[in-house]
């Protein structure tokens, strides 16, 4: 019984040393090793917002309930779908305050927007600025494509990479084989940030010097990727 094992185990040590006498390690191939950069830069089409709506705010101490409709009616009118740009992210109210202190109860929602460009932007804070609504800040901005556009830049670091080698080598009279290795070396976003004459500020209407809705523009989304390939020399 153990001949056999000892006679299995050298047939297999027999055919790893073939397999490894046929194939070549990558390392120890000659390689042009380079790293390939690509970059671009896109316009923001998700502008994430926080409307907040709160008793305690309002001139004459108006419901949030009666706001909220005026909101989603103004919303409305300015093209916005309700269902898919709107929605409530938190609701208070001071009950324990109320019950401890006897004071009235004052209630707040803080609803989350999403618009997709700037023009719009503008019509909302204008539209719900005479509604008595200026509680709005802006969260963030993204791209509704960024994933794809992450695929395209990492492809274009590639064909960068490889223009490169094909331009080293070519210097030496030599060519380049394959794509032995591939490493995504660094990879990073840059988000855009809000630039505006005018920005709505709580408590303080943003129109007061001018008729015209604000002007606002945002940075664009930079993405910027750079991998490293090795490709064999022939």
């Amino acid at each position: 019984m153990r001949q056999l094992i000892l006679l299995g185990f050298a047939l297999m040590m027999t055919q790893f040393s073939f397999a490894q006498a046929g194939t070549k390690n990558f390392i120890d191939q000659n390689y042009i090793e380079v790293n390939g950069k690509a970059k671009i830069e896109v316009v923001p089409d998700q502008i994430y917002l926080n409307i907040n709506l709160s008793e305690r705010d309002t001139k004459n101490k108006e419901s949030v309930d009666k706001l909220e409709k005026e909101m989603l009616n103004t919303l409305t009118k300015i093209g916005l779908d309700i269902e898919k740009q709107v929605s409530v992210v938190d609701f208070t109210s001071n009950f324990q305050t109320y019950f401890l202190k006897k004071k009235d109860i004052m209630k707040s929602k803080v609803y989350q927007v999403i618009v997709h460009d700037t023009k719009t932007l503008s019509m909302l804070y204008r539209s719900l600025e005479e509604i008595g609504i200026s509680n709005i800040n802006i969260q963030k901005v993204e791209h509704s494509k960024i994933e794809d556009l992450k695929l395209e830049l990492k492809v274009k670091a590639i064909k960068s990479a490889k223009t490169k080698a094909k331009t080293l080598t070519a210097a030496l009279d030599q060519e380049i084989g394959k794509a032995i290795y591939i490493n995504e070396s660094s990879y990073s976003t840059y988000q855009a940030r809000p630039q505006a004459k005018r920005m709505m500020i709580r408590g303080v209407s943003s129109l007061e010097m001018a008729d015209e809705a604000p002007q606002i523009e945002f940075e664009k989304i930079k993405l910027e990727c750079q991998i490293m390939v090795r490709f064999e020399l022939k």
